[in-house]
């Protein structure tokens, strides 16, 4: 996938591109899976915050990916041909192929027991939502507020507080309810009067985790929530004194630990769509609908067509 110049996602298109020779430290990878994040299309639409990735047109898309590796550089000695793996591949993940050196910080072993679904969709919530997680550093019987607990971030940062012993009231909109229920979370509807409503429930608020914007971070100063125990991810304008993080903060390992929860059935990764590579615009357009529970995946052929390579850097 591709496009040649920044503005509206609609010029994207499926285009064939040259393979490229290896580099002797470099693998390719046959993608299976790509997995779709907000950030794919506001560097579309954003030349500073592609510049800020290193991203110059003609660009590809996407970061997330899973797939085997199919070929390797001569001194290669971490990877073999058929090993499974996941990770990053930022400005083109949606690919048929992508190049990467062997020990690129975001290239990973995909472990047995993990389909290429769940890792494929991975990279950028998981490192996220552990960020977030350890920002918070809640203690068991705690009620934390995570505001846009059904989207690609918060329904795994929801299960990780879950699972290290924490009440979580999730917002999100009236009918997805029961999903928050099956992620653990107590649900409640998102709007205006949130902090009235948390007032009304009768919840000691110790912590809160704002997803998109700051209406939540704003809800949980009014009920005296200290600005430290409060972060935001996605707020060029956060109030005073809360904490900002990102998924550049996530620790080495903690996709591993999210993926050794998977295995031992703690915890899922919800994908709310999956798309053939063909339909990659009805995908893009769920994804940001922001009412997506869980995350979005596109799905590459097993045999792509030859003159369709691959995406290196």
């Amino acid at each position: 996938m591709r496009f040649d110049r920044f503005g509206s996602v609609d010029q994207l298109a499926l285009r064939p591109v040259a393979a490229v020779v290896l580099a002797p430290d470099q693998v390719r990878i046959r993608v299976t899976v790509a997995g779709l994040n907000p950030v794919d299309w506001q560097i579309v639409e954003s030349p500073s915050l592609a510049a800020a990735f290193g991203i110059a047109v003609p660009a590809g898309y996407g970061n997330d990916f899973a797939g085997v590796v199919v070929e390797t550089g001569e001194a290669v000695t971490r990877w073999r041909v058929g090993d499974r793996v996941f990770g990053g591949a930022r400005g083109r993940a949606v690919a048929s192929s992508v190049v990467l050196e062997e020990r690129h910080p975001s290239l990973h072993r995909t472990p047995d027991g993990v389909d290429d679904l769940t890792a494929g969709v991975l990279d950028i919530a998981g490192r996220t939502a552990s960020a977030v997680a350890r920002a918070l550093a809640v203690a068991p019987g705690e009620t934390v507020l995570v505001g846009g607990a059904g989207g690609g971030v918060g329904s795994i940062l929801t299960q990780l507080l879950v699972h290290a012993g924490a009440q979580v009231v999730g917002t999100g909109s009236a009918s997805s309810a029961p999903f928050l229920r099956s992620i653990g979370a107590e649900p409640l509807t998102y709007g205006e009067g949130l902090a009235g409503a948390l007032r009304a429930s009768g919840a000691r608020i110790a912590a809160a985790a704002d997803l998109h914007g700051v209406a939540t971070a704003l809800a949980a100063r009014e009920l005296g929530v200290p600005a430290r125990r409060i972060v935001t991810i996605e707020s060029e304008d956060p109030p005073a004194g809360v904490v900002s993080v990102n998924g550049s903060d996530a620790h080495p390992g903690d996709l591993q630990r999210i993926l050794a929860l998977v295995v031992e059935g703690r915890l899922t990764v919800p994908i709310a769509g999956v798309y053939p590579v063909e339909r990659f615009s009805d995908a893009i357009a769920q994804q940001r609908s922001r009412h997506a529970r869980g995350k979005i995946a596109i799905v590459l052929p097993a045999d792509p067509p030859a003159s369709v390579a691959d995406a290196s850097g």
